[in-house]
């Protein structure tokens, strides 16, 4: 059977769950009660206001608010104003962090995994334990991770752009 993460997972730093969350499942139960359901094959880890990449690096405004607070917070945004991407809070409170969810096992690219799992604006700022539409899923599966540089922010300037901060299924 699986197991439903809780809270206390995100509640650790983002270096340590990135690459954990790689492996788990995303589901998302539909009002008609359809379950669509995602292994996580890739994620990327940002990581307080000194991470160029992180959006928290221009410190704190009403975009990043989110990233200040609980872990186990959805944190959704628009992306060229018309892809949403999905991240998780993690950490503790006032210090910034969370994971991209960056590919699934089927769909490659973060607007893709949104869209096909049907995710958009509407859950950013919900808790996991407080909705019952969205949930992460751990079956047992480890996949090996391997490590990359973070993906289109070059902008962060090389450090920032090269830091091995993202996680992949291997095989993926």
């Amino acid at each position: 059977m699986n197991k439903r993460l809780d809270a206390d997972f995100f509640h650790r730093d983002v270096l340590e769950t990135a690459p954990d969350l790689v492996g788990k499942i995303l589901v998302h139960r539909l009002a008609d009660g359809t379950e669509l359901r995602e292994r996580i094959a890739e994620t990327e880890a940002y990581r307080g206001e000194e991470d160029k990449g992180c959006h928290a690096a221009k410190g704190r405004t009403k975009r990043t608010e989110l990233l200040y607070g609980e872990s186990g917070v959805i944190y959704v945004y628009l992306c060229y104003g018309m892809h949403w991407l999905m991240n998780i809070i993690t950490g503790e409170k006032e210090q910034p962090q969370g994971i991209l969810l960056r590919a699934g096992e089927h769909f490659d690219g973060p607007a893709k995994l949104t869209k096909n799992m049907k995710i958009d604006g509407s859950f950013k700022g919900i808790h996991l334990n407080d909705i019952e539409e969205i949930w992460f899923e751990d079956d047992g599966f480890r996949p090996e991770i391997k490590t990359a540089p973070r993906v289109g922010i070059d902008y962060a300037g090389d450090y920032w752009k090269d830091i091995e901060w993202r996680f992949i299924a291997d095989g993926k």
